[in-house]
């Protein structure tokens, strides 16, 4: 949908629907939901929409891609019932999320590349000649040693077993993997997902096999990065037209 339309124009739904591979009913939904204001009707009672209405749906599909179709409408909601404080609000949490991501994606790097950690750093600290319990390891780590557990389940981490006691230890091994397990989640990767990249770090010796991974990680940051941009930019392109 051109921005060369005159702000008296009237569109009809199909008008909004066919420039962005959308069905009529489609936008008769986003009006519903509140991403788009509301339509005036016909005395047969058939919705009009403007220009206005042609904005709003830009910055809506610029703002999906960027942080998400729940937020996004949340967004578009709040800036259409002129709240527009509880929008940035929004915004604001998904750039923080963003950075957060950029983070932990730094620290699965780290993790990957310190295979052999030094004595008395990270998780492997709680590691003596003989291994650790689980307790301690999951201490370290900050999680529970039911998680620890599932991840043993999953394949993931393989502790011995004592012979005398039967409890379960770790050694340095099973630690390494246990690091790497769980920088993994924090990145947001299921359990399925991380169990072939451990093995490729267990049978490579190395984080080269996961290069592509991290690589497709980056990617995935920056396009957000770039569609918080685009749907800034039409978002306050729709704030002017509402002023």
């Amino acid at each position: 949908m051109g921005r060369n339309l005159q702000s008296g124009a009237r569109l009809r739904p199909v008008d909004l629907a066919r420039g962005h591979g959308l069905s009529t009913q489609a936008v008769r939904n986003y009006e519903e939901a509140g991403i788009l204001p509301a339509a005036d009707r016909t005395p047969h009672g058939y919705r009009t929409y403007t220009p206005l209405h042609a904005g709003a749906l830009r910055a809506f599909l610029a703002l999906v891609p960027a942080h998400g179709h729940r937020t996004a409408t949340s967004i578009m909601r709040a800036v259409n019932e002129g709240a527009a404080e509880e929008a940035f609000r929004l915004i604001d949490e998904s750039h923080a999320q963003l950075l957060d991501d950029r983070r932990t994606l730094r620290a699965v790097e780290s993790a990957l590349r310190d295979l052999e950690p030094a004595a008395g750093s990270g998780a492997a600290a709680v590691s003596g000649p003989g291994g650790t319990f689980i307790g301690p390891l999951a201490g370290k780590l900050g999680i529970r040693p039911a998680t620890l557990r599932k991840w043993e389940s999953a394949g993931l981490v393989h502790p011995r077993r004592d012979p005398r006691t039967g409890y379960r230890v770790y050694d340095e091994a099973a630690v390494q993997d246990a690091g790497m397990t769980h920088q993994l989640r924090r990145g947001g990767y299921l359990l399925e997902q991380i169990a072939p990249l451990i093995a490729q770090v267990r049978t490579a010796g190395g984080p080269e096999p996961l290069e592509a991974t991290l690589r497709d990680w980056h990617g995935r940051l920056s396009a957000r990065g770039r569609a918080m941009l685009a749907g800034a930019a039409e978002l306050e392109a729709y704030l002017r037209e509402r002023a």
